[in-house]
């Protein structure tokens, strides 16, 4: 037997539970995250400002889901409080990742960075000159931290652009990307390229971030090695593995997916080869002694893991995090947006990345508010930079393409990983992924068993049934008998012409208020504007706490 699995073994054992697989899932892995976190709650018991031993030991143990006493992360606070006051809120003046680090531990543990002591923690974070000034590093965790409870920035679209320009041709990152030695020192890190699609995971709505996406996820396949690990700085160690499987949790790619499982080991049974006894983790298999910032990461890494086995929001998407409610000097404020409880898991929040977005020909329009809401988080655009055009028709396939990205969902079908392929959407076609991906989670069909008729209008009550079905997705109910769907529509003048297929679509758009019942007429055949499409999804989202309702 092999030490790794000898060690899950005993794992298991120790709880009772059933022999494990070596990939480490479901029970096992939970018995793992468990030891990996009563080593560090030994390890750390005073959590202090620090990367090791402070903003990654309460990260992982807060993501975690292990027991954590709540004095644990109080302490911390009052730690953060306290070197906060004393350094007159400048924690430092070069190293910006110390800012988002904070930030992302103090989300985790339920804690509002936006006041500690009096300070705002976020504010620094809009200095883009200074944050620039660490490198692609420093964008890429100042993304993290300020999507992690979506905090108010003017900069996300620049830090999302200066990522990607940052990429190296190959399709990966690394530390000098773009800078001055980009042309001497032109390979990837692995860890580097994890994390800056960690950051970019909740943006693959947006084209050109999915297409780099694609050709990383590409160049880290090309770069596994067979035992499951990674090559950073020249040698094997855990960090490489830990940062990419951080990015598949991210993007709700499976551990076990086939790009990612070499000679039968996934990045999950690589970074376990790293594991002591003791559930401490060294830096290298070489290493004679553990290493905690390997074993804090390690925690992390799995917890992600953890969290996308058990259908949780990702390790970075914190909107879920608990509230320790009020302890000294800070008073919490959770915004909106974490969804229903019973959402499906690949339905998430979509952070705003424009501020003040607007259209000079929506100005006074009955739907701006909608308009203007999803064009700041990329989920509308307009004609051009300054018209959106809002009494056109809008295409099935633009259509597709919105409800997609209204709901976040990161991962895109390919024709050939759906049952039903539609002839006539080609893989060549802009939409392609998008219509692929809206018929992989049920929420469009096609006209046919062949055809799905992407560059026709859509109607009132296709996008009614399109939405319904999304609304179902993000956790709402939408069943209705036919007894309440005449109660709904019969005070429509035309609801007898109504498709038998649209009904209790239309009304349960009614009853939620995503339809305005205040018309003589629904219309059902008339082709719908994309004013009032993005009003639909707007107030979609609205009902399934995805925007806030005084949004």
């Amino acid at each position: 037997m092999n030490r790794t699995v000898s060690i899950i073994l005993a794992a298991i054992l120790m709880t009772g539970l059933a022999m494990p697989v070596l990939a480490a899932s479901g029970p096992e892995l939970d018995s793992i995250v468990e030891g990996v976190a009563g080593y560090i709650l030994g390890a750390v018991q005073k959590p202090l400002v620090g990367t090791a031993g402070g903003e990654w030991a309460v990260l992982g143990l807060a993501r975690s889901g292990c027991e954590v006493p709540d004095e644990y992360y109080d302490g911390y606070y009052r730690a953060v409080e306290e070197y906060v006051r004393e350094s007159g809120g400048v924690i430092s003046s070069a190293s910006y990742t110390e800012y988002s680090r904070i930030i992302l531990s103090l989300t985790a543990a339920g804690y509002d960075p936006r006041n500690v002591a009096g300070y705002d923690l976020t504010a620094p974070l809009e200095d883009i000159d200074r944050v620039s000034r660490q490198g692609v590093n420093s964008l890429i965790y100042a993304l993290l931290a300020l999507d992690s409870a979506d905090y108010v920035s003017g900069r996300r679209e620049i830090f999302i652009d200066e990522i990607l320009r940052r990429q190296l041709t190959g399709g990966g990152w690394n530390l000098a990307g773009g800078s001055t030695s980009y042309s001497e020192n032109p390979a990837m890190d692995p860890d580097v390229t994890g994390m800056a699609l960690q950051a970019l995971a909740k943006y693959q709505h947006i084209e050109k971030v999915r297409e780099a996406t694609d050709r990383a996820l590409a160049r880290l396949s090309g770069a596994q090695r067979d035992n499951g690990g990674f090559i950073g700085w020249e040698e094997e160690n855990i960090e490489s593995s830990v940062q990419v499987l951080v990015a598949l949790c991210e993007l709700g790619v499976d551990a076990g997916d086939a790009r990612f499982v070499k000679s039968g080991n996934t990045i999950i049974d690589n970074i376990l080869t790293y594991m002591n006894d003791d559930f401490s983790f060294n830096h290298t298999r070489d290493s004679s002694d553990n290493n905690q910032m390997s074993t804090e990461q390690a925690l992390y890494s799995l917890a992600a893991a953890k969290r996308a086995a058990d259908g949780k929001n990702s390790l970075y998407r914190m909107k879920d995090a608990v509230s320790r409610g009020e302890s000294p000097g800070i008073n919490v404020s959770r915004p909106a947006g974490a969804g229903l409880a019973g959402k499906d898991r690949d339905v998430n929040y979509v952070p705003e990345l424009y501020l003040n977005k607007t259209f000079s020909d929506i100005q006074g329009h009955a739907n701006q508010a909608g308009i203007e809401a999803l064009a700041a988080r990329g989920i509308v655009n307009g004609r051009d930079e300054s018209t959106f055009d809002p009494d056109a028709t809008m295409t099935r396939a633009e259509f597709a393409a919105i409800i997609v990205r209204s709901l976040g969902i990161v991962r895109f079908a390919q024709p050939q990983t759906h049952k039903s392929f539609f002839s006539d959407v080609t893989e060549s076609d802009w939409f392609c992924g998008s219509v692929y991906t809206a018929a992989a989670y049920g929420i469009v069909k096609g006209v046919s068993d062949s055809a799905f008729n992407p560059r026709s209008d859509i109607s009132r009550q296709e996008a009614a049934v399109m939405v319904a079905r999304a609304a179902k997705l993000c956790g709402l109910d939408t069943d209705r008998n036919e007894a309440g769907v005449r109660n709904t529509l019969a005070q429509f003048g035309d609801y007898r012409t109504v498709e038998s297929w649209a009904l209790e679509a239309l009304a349960f758009c009614y009853d939620a208020g995503i339809l305005d019942d205040s018309v003589l007429d629904i219309g059902p055949g008339v082709a719908i504007l994309r004013c009032e499409i993005a009003d639909m999804l707007y107030r979609l989202l609205q009902k399934a706490n995805l925007i806030s309702e005084s949004e």
